[in-house]
């Protein structure tokens, strides 16, 4: 089976906002897009739900529109509508765990489960609530 990968927003927003700062390492956009280059190179898929889509919108507002273009035209890009079932178990999550992460984040980590691949993030607080609900890393570290 192909590798399946769902990137948090910020994981897009350090790519596509070119995030990082050369002093200090390889900048955050360029480990963003050595992981897509190589998810596309690999013939993986990456799943976009319209709740990333929705956050990419409230952040980036006007340049939003060449976004949705790129994964459009992008084949290894598939936009995901989210489900009850992700929701409810989001609320769950929620209810369950008195973290430090938003209700969007474990709505994140609810429609990774329900698709059963990889979810990729920065945010510490995220890595540390889904490490064991789901498969999760940074981007770097799933870097061929």
């Amino acid at each position: 089976m192909e590798k399946q990968y769902y990137l948090d927003s910020c994981i897009w927003l350090n790519l596509f906002q070119k995030e990082g700062d050369a002093s200090k390492g390889i900048p955050y956009w360029q480990i963003a897009l050595n992981f897509i280059e190589d998810v596309k190179n690999d013939g993986a898929k990456i799943y976009v739900s319209t709740i990333v889509l929705k956050e990419l919108y409230y952040i980036l507002g006007n340049k939003f529109q060449k976004i949705m273009d790129y994964f459009k035209q992008a084949d290894f890009v598939v936009i995901i509508k989210t489900k009850n079932e992700d929701y409810n178990l989001a609320r769950k999550f929620e209810i369950e765990n008195n973290s430090k992460i938003s209700f969007y984040d474990h709505l994140h980590v609810a429609i990774v489960k329900r698709l059963e691949c990889v979810f990729v993030t920065r945010d510490r607080d995220l890595l540390n609530f889904s490490r064991n609900k789901i498969s999760v890393d940074l981007p770097e570290k799933l870097i061929n």
